[in-house]
């Protein structure tokens, strides 16, 4: 197929703004590592395919012989070819590093939801990025980079509290049957009920809070340390001529 015909296909297979979302393009992949696109009945190279991605036309790849889908391999293949050009890469060499370090690692499973909502906040500020860097003199973009950052450990932090309902109920937090001490309520603790004789009546103990740090905290803390340490390699970078 003509390169201006297929361009046409993939136009009209892109995502339409605020319409329903198609089915996505199916993808072959043949044991000769040859992609089919089954749309435009026509192979495709990774460079076609990331064409596609950045074009927002969404796609699945199947391997051909036994249909297993295999659209997350093909994506990375896609970043390794991108990563392999050499210029200006994406993936930092201690990012990688870091990365790499959370397989096999206790946080395996939130780092994916933790990177695409991370990714997602970034994406949706992506104009208004452009639009400082072109416009201001003298824009220093790690300054967003970091308030972004934050913005994203709050969206974070609210996220792990939805599967934390523990902590509505800790010392402090204002909800009610935190059971504050010296309320001045009746029949709360804290609260001396008085004797017949006028006495006040011994104050009940009221039981400590449990010293263990709920799983959801501890995650939370190493979130936010790792993010500390990738704020202080941006400021770093920054500071650079």
């Amino acid at each position: 197929m003509r390169e201006p015909e297929e361009r046409r296909v993939m136009a009209e297979q892109a995502v339409p703004e605020g319409g329903p979302k198609p089915a996505p393009v199916v993808i072959k992949k043949y044991a000769n590592r040859r992609l089919y696109n089954t749309a435009t009945s026509a192979y495709v190279t990774l460079e076609h395919l990331s064409q596609m991605v950045k074009d927002k036309t969404d796609f699945v790849v199947y391997d051909a012989k036994t249909g297993d889908e295999i659209t997350r391999s093909v994506l990375t293949q896609i970043i390794f070819e991108e990563e392999s050009k050499g210029g200006q890469t994406l993936l930092p060499i201690p990012f990688l590093r870091q990365l790499i370090s959370f397989y096999g690692d206790s946080l395996q499973g939130v780092v994916p939801q933790y990177l695409e909502m991370s990714m997602s906040q970034f994406a949706r500020n992506q104009e208004q990025m452009r639009s400082y860097m072109q416009n201001a003199f003298g824009f220093n973009p790690f300054q967003q980079f970091e308030t972004m950052g934050k913005q994203n450990m709050a969206m974070f932090e609210q996220a792990m509290r939805m599967f934390n309902p523990f902590r509505a109920g800790q010392p402090g937090s204002g909800q009610p049957g935190s059971g504050q001490p010296g309320s001045g309520q009746p029949g709360q603790p804290g609260q001396a009920a008085p004797m017949a004789n006028g006495q006040e009546a011994p104050k009940p103990e009221t039981p400590s809070a449990s010293p263990a740090t709920p799983q959801g905290e501890v995650v939370i803390d190493d979130l936010k340390r790792k993010l500390d340490e990738l704020q202080n390699q941006l400021a770093l970078l920054s500071k650079k001529p």
